[in-house]
């Protein structure tokens, strides 16, 4: 018999959503009304775990997670505070919180339930929320959580923001070489081919790239493409985090700038799982769950190895290669003065300042760069061709002469 989803109200107004086996929808419907339920809506099942009716944004899960934490502490139960919040939340939430629902309407931890929906909330999501459950704070970490979220998407939009400029100059001036050498360069070629004037070597070397460029425009072509993807890949796909993670580590311009980001997000990890009252040591493994780059969650593993063992937080942090020197002096103010989550926030907000004023440093040297990159490229095929030019023009003076 076919398993549908539904979605009703009880007499008492309260939203219930859930699986009914029945032969078609309206023998559901029966059934639902013959519980006393006023049926809303009655649908093929579909098991949502792991998928989504669309991509999620930011923003929508700052937006669903807000209308939580203002339910929450209202005395709303959890089951019926996702329900309200469900119908508050954007539509690319819908699919993923029906399951999440119906999976806590059914026993499920809070957690385990957003784990079953990884594209929707993310390792940290999850992560969180479990520290909140453990410590029986769900409601208060909710709303660090609403917090955190809204911080790092308004770090990450300045970072964006910041890389727009950029990142047009160079794709500007990219298609602008681009057209050079396979519309404009072909063309004066055959001008200079019918003259039957010799050209000058700066013009023939002009020529012959650009020759190279027309005939191996398909294969460049793809090669571009796949690189493109693979630079898509390595941004957004959470199977290539380790590549991804090793790529930034790896480059020098780049590590000191991403090596600020990691420590800015475990710190502010961390300082939320202790605000929320979790013990060092709980704290730390929960953010190494929660964080989503591979050498972060190592290094933090390690950290409570340990400090299991009996070392202080300041001095394991110390002892490693990832995260800056000044995060494991800022907590080892913090460990003699009693305020480790106090300290741990201020250091999130230094690392922040830092990756956000290093983002602006290289905006600022990147697009002097670029133009002036561009503007060289561009100016030594003018020369040649003004070269070639002045060249065909003089030719029959000098057979005058």
């Amino acid at each position: 018999m076919p398993r549908l989803r539904y979605r009703a109200l009880t007499r008492g107004g309260a939203r219930e959503a859930g699986t009914i086996d029945a032969a078609t929808a309206g023998a559901a419907t029966e059934a639902l009304r013959a519980r006393g339920l006023i049926v809303l809506d009655v649908r093929d099942h579909q098991d949502t775990s792991g998928r989504l009716a669309g991509r999620v944004r930011t923003g929508d899960l700052v937006e669903f997670t807000r209308a939580l934490a203002a339910l929450l502490p209202a005395g709303l139960p959890l089951v019926r505070a996702l329900a309200v919040s469900r119908d508050i939340a954007p539509p690319s939430l819908h699919a993923a919180l029906d399951d999440v629902h119906e999976r806590v309407a059914r026993g499920s931890t809070f957690a385990d339930a957003l784990g079953a929906q990884p594209r929707a909330f993310p390792p940290s999501y999850v992560g969180l929320v479990r520290a909140g459950e453990r410590a029986g704070s769900l409601n208060s970490a909710i709303a660090r959580l609403a917090d955190a979220i809204e911080s790092e998407q308004q770090f990450r939009a300045r970072l964006v923001t910041a890389a727009i400029y950029p990142t047009l100059l160079a794709v500007v001036g990219g298609a602008a070489i681009v057209v050079l050498l396979l519309v404009v360069l072909p063309r004066f070629g055959a001008l200079f081919a019918s003259s039957g004037s010799a050209l000058p070597r700066s013009t023939a070397i002009v020529l012959a790239l650009s020759l190279s460029v027309r005939a191996n425009a398909v294969l460049l072509g793809v090669a571009a493409a796949l690189l493109g993807a693979l630079v898509i890949w390595l941004a957004g796909a959470r199977d290539a985090a380790a590549a991804r993670s090793r790529i930034m580590l790896g480059t020098p311009l780049v590590s000191r700038f991403y090596r600020e980001v990691l420590a800015a997000r475990t710190a502010r990890t961390i300082a939320i799982l202790l605000g929320g009252g979790a013990p060092v040591i709980v704290a730390l493994e929960d953010a190494a769950r929660s964080l989503d780059d591979p050498a972060a969650r190592d290094e933090v593993q390690r950290v409570r190895a340990r400090v299991r063992e009996g070392t202080s937080t300041a001095t394991a942090l110390a002892e490693g290669t990832l995260f800056p020197p000044v995060l494991a002096r800022l907590i080892a103010a913090g460990e003699e003065s009693g305020q480790l989550a106090t300290f741990f926030s201020k250091a999130a907000d230094l690392f922040e300042d830092r990756a956000k004023r290093s983002a602006a440093r290289f905006v600022a040297l990147a697009e002097p760069a670029l133009i002036v990159a561009f503007g060289i490229v561009v100016g030594l095929i003018a020369l040649a061709l003004v070269q070639a030019i002045y060249g065909i023009n003089l030719a029959p003076v000098r057979g005058g002469r």
